[in-house]
């Protein structure tokens, strides 16, 4: 990767053209979902590398798959009721017209991945699941700017030692080419070192985005701390408690199908350099890939810088979404920011 990069305007995953987010949430539930959704059709694929995930749709997504293209993506809290945020969708789409065509119907295709959000404090009693109108409401809401943090699929997230949140950044390599991330983290891991100040990925951080405080000077950090939010779990149900961080990567160069799966797995690499420990078996850790280019594919060598640039975007994304993080009533573990 020769020459200068930098942060895309917005530094969200919007800055690939074609790309449009939405969030919805309900804060008494202290959760909610999350969109991305194409002007058009794009190409996407799928990488899971956590033991415990929960999906829907994903398998169209293998490159050996028939289906060339998908309407949206989503990422929503609620564990599996949250899958059904996809419907949603799905009917916000079909209402557009938007979908592929057989006869006189048209099926969006809406791939989907939740996180485990049912023990933050918030009230989960209801009667009907409230996830499908979060999904169509958060279609509704779908354009090139939206909130990080407590919003969408982070409402009600929580990393180990403080809340998690809805997270994004972008960049722009030399040749023009533009990637960006989009994140729920919800991770059983922590995303700062011990002492809660510094980031792990904070080597990544680009322009004061999470807060400018640098890498942690100390050495030998290889003991993790007792984790707030397991604690905090307990406290309010027994059993086995379960996380996931959930993400999209993108750009707007014109990858096949091939290339987007090599992306969903080159981009865990910055979820690992962001989340200590990562890929566990109590973790859904899945990353979805999407490219919105046309044209003829990108060599390897464009290819690799494309997905190094994704890993970096995925760290710096989900840094800023604990960092972006607000406290609400109800809230089991502090937030960030609360803790400075």
């Amino acid at each position: 990767m020769v020459g200068a990069v930098s942060r895309g305007s917005r530094n969200l995953i919007t800055d690939v053209a074609g790309l449009r987010v939405g969030n919805a949430q309900d804060d008494r539930l202290k959760s909610g979902s999350t969109v991305l959704v194409g002007d058009k059709p794009f190409v996407a694929s799928v990488h899971v590398m956590g033991g415990a995930p929960g999906t829907r749709e994903t398998d169209l997504l293998a490159p050996d798959k028939t289906v060339a293209a998908v309407d949206a993506l989503v990422l929503s809290g609620g564990s599996a009721f949250g899958l059904d945020a996809c419907s949603g969708v799905m009917d916000g789409l079909r209402a557009m017209g938007r979908g592929y065509a057989v006869g006189p119907m048209h099926i969006p295709i809406v791939p989907g991945a939740i996180i485990f959000d049912l023990i933050n404090g918030g009230g989960k009693d209801w009667d009907d699941n409230p996830y499908r109108a979060l999904g169509r409401a958060a279609l509704g809401n779908a354009g090139a700017e939206f909130a990080l943090g407590s919003a969408g699929a982070g409402t009600g997230a929580m990393a180990a030692m403080q809340k998690g949140g809805l997270g994004s950044a972008s960049m722009v390599l030399p040749d023009g080419t533009t990637v960006g991330a989009l994140v729920a983290v919800n991770s059983l891991g922590s995303v700062t070192t011990p002492g809660d100040r510094h980031f792990w990925a904070a080597p990544f951080e680009m322009d004061g985005e999470f807060g400018g405080v640098g890498p942690d000077p100390s050495a030998g950090l290889v003991a993790a701390e007792p984790s707030r939010k397991e604690k905090a779990m307990f406290m309010h149900a027994t059993g086995q408690m379960a996380n996931t961080t959930i993400a999209i990567v993108a750009t707007d160069a014109p990858l096949s199908k091939s290339q987007c799966h090599r992306m969903a797995v080159t981009a865990h690499d910055g979820l690992a350099r962001a989340i200590v420990p990562a890929h566990t078996p109590l973790d859904g850790d899945l990353v979805f890939a999407a490219a919105t280019g046309v044209g003829e594919v990108v060599d390897h060598q464009v290819m690799r810088d494309i997905g190094a640039a994704a890993a970096v975007c995925l760290s710096r994304a989900i840094c800023r979404g604990v960092y972006e993080a607000t406290p609400a009533e109800g809230d089991i573990i502090p937030t960030y920011r609360e803790m400075l």
